[in-house]
């Protein structure tokens, strides 16, 4: 159970003791909702994050019982440009690995490698034959949602999906959550799902844990909305909820 409570605007936010015990609570909160959709509409489309952030919430979403995952399609929210097609380091690979060969989805739509013009196009008219309904996400220590880090935020962008240069503390970030070794190493670029396609789902989840991102939540909750902190966007959502534990709520919990 959580324990503490924090609102800001539309946005509600619950702590929860540890990190398991978030991604425990927001799983089941993600599944009940799936259920809600699918005794009202015959198949449901969910994007997700992929990051070490969420790991938590996609192993008890794999493991939650009674959910008819076959009348599910799944898409992911950004990936890297530069790296190959199967590689371990890849967004695809992770969720694939966490959750999309864990459970029997209808479909499951990579963004994919190749010429990034292309990739975009093709994504676009992915996304816009199935309207999201559920979206899972994370925040970046720099406050991004996706890959729309400070510089090229754009609530009001016309882009569906975009090409887009990543800034140093997100790289930096790659490197903190161990999914590189150097910063050498993490690709420049990437193609991400743009804010107004995030935002257009009916139901966005959050999930926020570690220290690493305590100033992240406090300026997102505390912060004026605004495009230097991206995830503040989340706030003028009429169906979000973000989960945190102690260690990413602990300046928020100092009031």
């Amino acid at each position: 159970m959580f324990v503490a409570e924090f609102n800001a605007d539309l946005l509600n936010c619950k702590v929860f003791p540890d990190r398991d015990e978030m991604g425990r609570y927001a799983a089941k909160a993600v599944a009940e909702k799936m259920r809600e959709l699918l005794r009202a509409q015959e198949e449901i489309n969910m994007v997700f994050a992929a990051a070490p952030s969420q790991n938590d919430i996609l192993k008890y979403l794999a493991r939650e019982e009674g959910l008819d995952w076959s009348r599910v399609t799944a898409f992911h929210m950004d990936e890297y440009v530069g790296l190959g097609e199967h590689s371990p380091k890849s967004f695809a690979h992770y969720l694939a690995s966490a959750l999309f060969d864990r459970v029997p989805l209808k479909a499951v739509y990579y963004i994919g490698t190749g010429d990034t013009e292309e990739i975009c196009k093709r994504y676009e008219e992915l996304l816009k034959a199935h309207p999201i309904d559920i979206v899972c996400l994370g925040i970046g220590e720099n406050g991004h949602i996706a890959f729309n880090d400070p510089k090229v935020a754009d609530f009001a962008d016309k882009k569906v999906i975009k090409l887009v240069g990543l800034d140093e503390v997100c790289r930096r970030q790659q490197v903190n959550d161990k999914t590189f070794d150097t910063l050498q190493e993490v690709p420049r670029y990437a193609v991400t799902l743009t804010i107004p396609t995030l935002i257009s789902a009916k139901y966005m989840f959050c999930v926020v844990p570690t220290d690493k991102k305590a100033v992240a939540v406090y300026r997102t909750m505390r912060g004026p909305i605004d495009q230097a902190v991206p995830a503040t966007i989340l706030r003028r959502h009429p169906h979000a909820m973000m989960f945190t534990d102690v260690e990413s709520a602990k300046l928020l919990m100092k009031g």
